[in-house]
């Protein structure tokens, strides 16, 4: 099977997990601030921030630690995280409450579905797609989020000049968005000579990767330049 070849439609089912009283509280009590429902439209962002500021997104940002660290570290702009992980949501919902990371807003569902529904065109400055499901089995590559379609996708919500950063610890998935990424016209890779990038500033070491890097396992990460 190609990169891309599979028939497209919802990717995710949603992830099971089990709420802390805190995530569930932070849900009920922040969802209004900072989670966000567009439905066939999308937002006027500059409304929903209150400021225009370049936008950068995350998808899958699981607990929120790479969206947290941007927020804080990037006042300047508007952070949006896109997760189906309702422990996920009610954790960054709750960090964020507490720090008053007012820049920070979040949407829940696919995210293939939001990053059409949810932007215009060339409306993103940064996208960050870190540490995706590699979805291993070869039965289960369809519903790897990184295809032709979706990079399509991608490189039209950026701006110019807009950049897309992803990274992975699963080498055959590395060199799968690796042939997806440089195969689409409207993406140029940063790298010098091509090939896969340093370390993206923005993605903190997660105790898992530290301990992997101890185990001698290797993160690939990966960024393209919209043309």
């Amino acid at each position: 099977m190609s990169p891309g070849s599979a028939q497209q439609g919802k990717l995710y089912a949603r992830r099971r997990g089990r709420l802390t009283r805190g995530q569930a509280l932070a849900l009920e009590q922040h969802a209004d601030r900072f989670l966000l429902h567009p439905k066939q439209e999308p937002p006027d962002w500059v409304e929903v921030f209150g400021t225009e500021a370049p936008l950068v997104l995350e998808i899958g940002f699981g607990m929120g630690d790479a969206l947290l660290n941007f927020a804080r570290a990037h006042p300047q702009q508007h952070v949006i995280g896109v997760e189906l992980y309702r422990p996920g949501l009610g954790a960054v919902l709750h960090q964020a409450a507490r720090e008053q990371l007012s820049n920070i807003r979040l949407l829940e569902g696919d995210a293939r579905e939001l990053l059409e529904t949810a932007f215009h065109p060339r409306q993103l400055h940064q996208i960050n797609i870190f540490f995706p499901d590699p979805w291993p089995k070869r039965k289960h590559l369809k519903r790897r989020l990184i295809d032709a379609d979706f990079a399509r996708l991608l490189a039209s919500r950026l701006e110019s000049g807009g950049v897309v950063n992803l990274a992975t610890d699963w080498e055959p998935y590395a060199e799968w968005m690796f042939d997806v990424l440089e195969r689409e016209p409207a993406l140029r890779n940063r790298q010098p000579g091509g090939g896969f990038a340093a370390r993206c500033a923005d993605r903190p070491i997660t105790k898992f990767e530290a301990r992997g890097q101890r185990l001698g396992h290797g993160v690939w990460d990966l960024s393209y330049i919209a043309v």
